[in-house]
């Protein structure tokens, strides 16, 4: 488990399209509202649909954060679409002790070769969940329930009021799935 008393830098990788850059919203938002201190922001340029993106987030429960470059050496990894792996190093710069989170159907087994030894590693089959509870692909809130199970940097109450203003007549659903993947995420330490 990474230390949540100290600043916490989370980098998430996924494709244009797939809610990275919301997911790094309604997180800052929630520890805003735990009264921590927080940022979040996209890394793209003009890349279209479907292409690789990059979105940040620092937290620090205790003072203002003054740095505003990339993430690049994170105390956690989120990676939204598997098929990054084979071409984005997506543990660049993670911290030994780190947390890897990945959206997998794959046993969590088969990744400790490639990353085991640096991190720690969490897997949820996002986009199952995101299927069945939402009908679309689309893991951006799935992914935030991996993370608090992996981390608990925020409470999962305190997302609820983002996601509520952020999807209005499809919040139940995407909190739904937030906490189905929450309880799906699988740790291995």
């Amino acid at each position: 488990m990474i230390d949540i008393t100290r600043l916490v830098e989370i980098r998430w990788h996924g494709r244009g399209g797939q809610g990275a850059v919301t997911s790094t919203e309604l997180l800052a938002r929630a520890a805003i509202n735990e009264g921590k201190y927080a940022q979040s922001f996209p890394s793209f340029g003009p890349e279209r649909r479907g292409a690789p993106v990059m979105a940040f987030d620092r937290i620090d429960p205790n003072k203002p954060i003054r740095v505003r470059a990339d993430v690049t050496e994170p105390d956690v990894v989120v990676v939204l679409d598997p098929t990054l792996l084979g071409i984005v190093n997506v543990a660049s710069g993670l911290k030994d002790g780190g947390i890897l989170i990945l959206n997998t159907s794959k046993n969590i087994e088969d990744f400790e070769a490639e990353f085991g030894t640096k991190c720690q590693l969490a897997s949820v089959d996002a986009t199952r969940i995101a299927r069945e509870l939402l009908g679309v692909p689309i893991v951006n809130t799935t992914m935030l329930g991996a993370l608090l199970r992996a981390t608990e940097v925020v409470k999962m109450e305190s997302l609820v009021e983002p996601i509520e203003q952020r999807f209005e007549r499809l919040a139940e659903r995407n909190i739904n799935a937030m906490k189905r993947a929450y309880e799906e995420t699988v740790i291995k330490e």
